[in-house]
């Protein structure tokens, strides 16, 4: 039951990150693209274990701060935890960004984004890094939902909760792999999804940078940085999904209602 809900979590938590994986892979020529996303997920996979082992042997370490400032206008307390998942939400924001402008601006909408801007390596460097960025906090959460109760009342990890755990990331990265084509074909069919899907990362980046200045106490002019609730994060992607199916419709029947009316 544990590794269900294990392998579920990791699977749910993925879904912003199939769409970074998309998005970059288009960067990429087309034939290489598919190689791009699966063997940048696979090598994501063991990196995502060994990331779980240095976690869990060092979790102090990431929770003991490094650098503090304590000022009228700024206070934070930063450790490794939330410097991560603060540049992580940054560089998505960035993305984001820059993606959506670069929409905007390019012309030639048929090849937007594609015709192998960047090379090989670095589009899977950049996958790898961001899915262990993506990954960092529901490392976390597994290690939470799997660590054992002892004697004493504390929280441990036994090996048999490290073999759960692995096998979660296993067959949660399996299912990515295997997602990630059909994701990347139905944004490549349906271009205006794209742009939602570019909304929504953009919404990933905002709630990873507000995790982070929650997790690094961070304070602004007496205003304490407070992390978007996952709840909050779901219902405004389901949100988004209404609002844009709907205007998708409504917008088709009145192209038919234009149509039917130049033909009378």
């Amino acid at each position: 039951m544990t590794l269900l809900m294990l392998t579920l979590l990791q699977a749910v938590l993925g879904f912003d990150n199939l769409l970074y994986i998309s998005i970059e892979s288009k960067r990429v020529a087309a034939e290489q693209q598919s190689f791009v996303r699966k063997w940048g997920i696979g090598l994501a996979i063991l990196l995502r274990i060994a990331l779980l082992f240095a976690v869990t042997a060092a979790i102090k370490s990431f929770q003991a701060p490094f650098i503090e400032l304590h000022s009228f206008a700024v206070d934070f307390s930063m450790n490794v935890h939330s410097f991560i998942v603060l540049m992580g939400g940054a560089f998505v924001i960035y993305t984001a960004v820059k993606e959506i402008a670069h929409m905007l601006a390019d012309d030639d909408l048929e090849h937007s984004g594609t015709d192998g801007k960047r090379s090989l390596a670095t589009a899977m460097f950049w996958i790898i890094t961001m899915n262990l960025v993506f990954s960092f906090d529901s490392i976390l959460s597994a290690i939470a939902l799997a660590s054992s109760t002892d004697e004493t009342g504390a929280r441990s990890i036994t090996s048999a909760n490290m073999i759960v755990m692995s096998l979660a990331i296993v067959f949660s990265g399996v299912m990515m792999i295997w997602m990630a084509d059909h994701v990347s074909e139905f944004l490549r069919k349906n271009r205006l999804y794209e742009v939602l899907g570019l909304f929504i990362l953009f919404i990933v980046g905002i709630m990873l940078v507000s995790e982070g200045g929650h997790l690094a106490e961070l304070t602004l002019f007496g205003y304490v940085v407070e992390p978007m609730a996952k709840s909050t994060f779901y219902f405004v992607l389901f949100v988004l999904v209404a609002v844009d199916i709907v205007q998708g419709r409504f917008q088709k029947k009145l192209f038919a209602q234009k149509s039917a009316a130049s033909g009378a």
